[in-house]
């Protein structure tokens, strides 16, 4: 079996396509995985690092306002796409999944061009601009969110989940003083992405103050770009300061989280039933993190803080209300356990195994 694997740009695609292939090694012992990416981006250096083999392409999103900008982003997507024919033609792919991000576009349209089946992922709960546009080509298109469904031809849209939830149970949790944490202590987690949110450690920069002679501790994940800063300035002895930490082992410890919203991090804080206060980035496209954010909020299962709304101690004062009512974080994790698909990665798996056996694989389904 072999399987091109395309995503680029944001952990948000890339960790959900390392996930899917971790899977389908788990689950096909004589699979051979080909990544193709972006020159300039994350998996340039991440995908390598892991032993997968990784083709690059020069690609670039279309702009908006400098309008100029798009021929060379044109010439760099005819040119990537006669690359990716010529790596197909080597590499004879029984499949190829995009998982998101426009280094996609080229690689899922020298797929259907040349017959191979074809499939993409979408993590958000609406769809990015290459999967909206790729979703015309492809053989089958799998979702994170059921609200997503509406947005897809019905007759090839699947509601898998988002695979990273796998990867995040098999997580082994952190020993806490390894991290200088206290193991009896009640531990608060805020993280806001791969890269740290700049806009948000300021906030927090100035209102740690407020977390002062609190019963529980602080992990305070900056992203290594902010890192330098925040370290440098002095704060309450129970705020514990990390450029990055394997976050899925660390929520296995942690009793509430405070972050982002993005698709990969709900799916983890779903699949791990940890309590979160949401605060979705205003900086993505069609406001995207909201409306994942939304999906847990109306079923009461997080708490959103929009961060046009942080100033002064608005989220300890959240923190310590939440704290304060055992019984509501313990509604709300009972409630994420509902909404969790423990085994996303697996029906991902499957669902390509169908598209590339056909009528032959459900007849070996029912054989076993």
């Amino acid at each position: 079996m072999k399987v091109i694997v395309s995503a680029g740009g944001t952990g948000g695609h890339i960790y959900p396509a390392l996930a899917i292939i971790n899977k389908l090694k788990e689950m096909n012992s004589n699979v051979e995985v080909l990544y193709i990416g972006t020159h300039n981006r994350m998996e340039k250096d991440i995908v390598p690092e892991k032993g997968i083999p990784f083709e690059s392409l020069e690609i670039y999103g279309l702009y908006r306002r400098k309008i100029y900008k798009n021929i060379k982003t044109l010439k760099c997507f005819f040119k990537s796409y006669k690359k990716c024919i010529q790596i197909m033609k080597q590499f004879q792919p029984d499949i190829v999944i995009g998982v998101g991000g426009y280094v996609t576009a080229p690689v899922i349209m020298a797929a259907h061009k040349l017959k191979i089946k074809t499939a993409i992922h979408e993590q958000n709960s609406v769809p990015g601009a290459s999967n909206k546009f790729l979703s015309k080509y492809v053989d089958k298109i799998m979702i994170s969110f059921p609200s997503s469904m509406q947005e897809f031809p019905k007759d090839k849209t699947v509601y898998t989940g988002n695979p990273c939830s796998e990867d995040a149970i098999k997580a082994i949790p952190i020993n806490k003083k390894e991290y200088g944490l206290t193991e009896g202590k009640k531990l608060v987690t805020i993280v806001m992405g791969s890269l740290g949110a700049s806009g948000i450690n300021h906030f927090l920069i100035d209102s740690m103050s407020y977390f002062e002679n609190k019963d529980y501790e602080v992990a305070f994940i900056t992203g290594k770009q902010d890192y330098e800063e925040v370290k440098s300035h002095a704060f309450p002895k129970n705020i514990h300061i990390y450029p990055y930490v394997p976050l899925t082992s660390f929520m296995k410890k942690t009793d509430l989280m405070v972050s982002r919203a993005g698709a990969s991090t709900l799916s983890e804080i779903m699949s791990l039933h940890v309590p979160s206060i949401l605060i979705p980035s205003p900086y993505v496209p069609n406001n995207h993190q909201f409306k994942n954010a939304m999906g847990l909020v109306k079923e009461q299962a997080a708490v959103l803080l929009e961060e046009k709304n942080l100033k002064e101690d608005i989220l300890v004062k959240e923190i310590d209300s939440l704290f304060g009512n055992p019984m509501k974080l313990e509604s709300m994790q009972k409630k994420l356990e509902k909404l969790a698909l423990t085994d996303s990665a697996t029906k991902i798996v499957k669902e390509l195994k169908q598209l590339i056996d056909g009528d032959n694989y459900e007849k070996n389904e029912r054989v076993r």
